[in-house]
């Protein structure tokens, strides 16, 4: 509440009052996993709704959040459940990093010590593609990675995309933060089929922009993601054929 911060003058908390206001993510509905996964339901001040995951970690240092980037999707991934929502539209940026802040407010991990922290990973793998939202993605992922913000370290953000070739460069180069890509299949009449933006960046394309994403080194590496379906992508020849193009 502006009106409660005596340090600032009475002006200029009323001009605060009148532009600005300072809440949180509404939460719709709340879920727990009897492995302590957490998951919530948000509504964004138009009532639309996204969800977010906290993922414990089974060790210290992995508890991963899972944040959504926009409400619905387009890429119909399927696979994918939001694939078969339409897209609503982008988050704010204030409704990505309210998600982080939120999260930290419910599981009590804003005074927790470093290496007793719940929320070591921010994860955006959740609603939508984030580098279809590319502008506000970008500055929330600066404002979270600013030490005068919520300050956390570049290499404790991942950014999952399914394949949006022309900004994946971008997204090292700006903000050098972690890069997972949405694979799944390992030719591009499969790929095509389940998820068909591969239509527009086939995977050689994709995997000379992972190549080249600057900051890569044997530490730092890409993480690539692959879901099997029965009888559609998990036999042995797709296994070997996984293994060569990652090679």
């Amino acid at each position: 509440d502006f009106a409660l911060m005596t340090t600032f003058s009475k002006t200029l908390r009323e001009e605060l009052g009148k532009q600005f206001v300072v809440q949180r993510p509404a939460i719709d509905e709340a879920q727990k996993s009897v492995d302590g996964t957490q998951k919530w339901l948000l509504a964004m001040p138009d009532n639309q709704k996204i969800e977010m995951v906290h993922i414990p970690g089974v060790v210290r240092d992995i508890g991963a959040l899972c944040i959504s980037s926009q409400v619905g999707c387009t890429l119909t991934c399927r696979f994918c459940h939001t694939g078969t929502q339409r897209l609503v539209r982008n988050l704010e940026v204030s409704e990505i990093v309210g998600q982080v802040m939120l999260a930290r407010d419910q599981l009590g991990d804003w005074t927790a010590q470093s290496q007793d922290r719940l929320i070591n990973n921010i994860v955006f793998m959740g609603m939508g593609e984030p580098l279809y939202n590319t502008e506000n993605v970008f500055k929330a992922i600066k404002m979270l990675m600013d030490p005068d913000g919520i300050s956390i370290s570049k290499r404790r953000i991942t950014l999952s995309t399914s394949g949006v070739v022309p900004d994946i460069h971008r997204c090292g180069a700006e903000l050098g933060v972690n890069l997972a890509i949405s694979l799944h299949a390992t030719n591009d009449e499969l790929r095509n089929h389940i998820m068909p933006i591969n239509r527009k960046y086939p995977i050689k394309d994709l995997m000379e922009a992972c190549r080249n994403y600057p900051g890569l080194n044997n530490s730092r590496r890409i993480t690539f993601e692959y879901v099997m379906l029965k009888g559609v992508n998990d036999s042995i020849a797709d296994a070997k054929a996984l293994v060569k193009l990652l090679a």
